[in-house]
């Protein structure tokens, strides 16, 4: 039988950070997760060459990303500004747009 850990959102999540509601994930995983950049390599090549910008600020793929910051994406001469509403591990397709909203 699993027990829950210190830490555990509830007992139907044994673990820390298992829970569908998170406060905060890394920056490359998010932008995978909420489709805002399709894969998690390119997101990490993106961020590691300083195309993303967190809350202003040039940020590495393992910046902690939380609700209310700003994520800002340049592609060529493409400029895309969000802003983090919803953190959260698994989204299906059609709700990963209710994590950020464009600005």
């Amino acid at each position: 039988m699993i027990t829950a850990q210190p830490g555990a959102s509830s007992g139907l999540y044994p673990y820390p950070g298992t829970a569908p509601d998170r406060q905060s994930m890394r920056l490359d995983k998010y932008l995978k997760v909420s489709r805002l950049i399709k894969r998690r390599t390119v997101a990490n090549e993106a961020c590691d060459a300083g195309r993303v910008t967190l809350n202003g600020k040039v940020a590495r793929a393992s910046a902690e990303v939380k609700p209310g910051d700003v994520i800002g994406i340049s592609f060529g001469d493409r400029e895309t500004r969000a802003e983090v509403l919803l953190v959260q591990d698994n989204v299906r397709k059609e709700a990963a747009g209710e994590m950020f909203r464009y600005l």
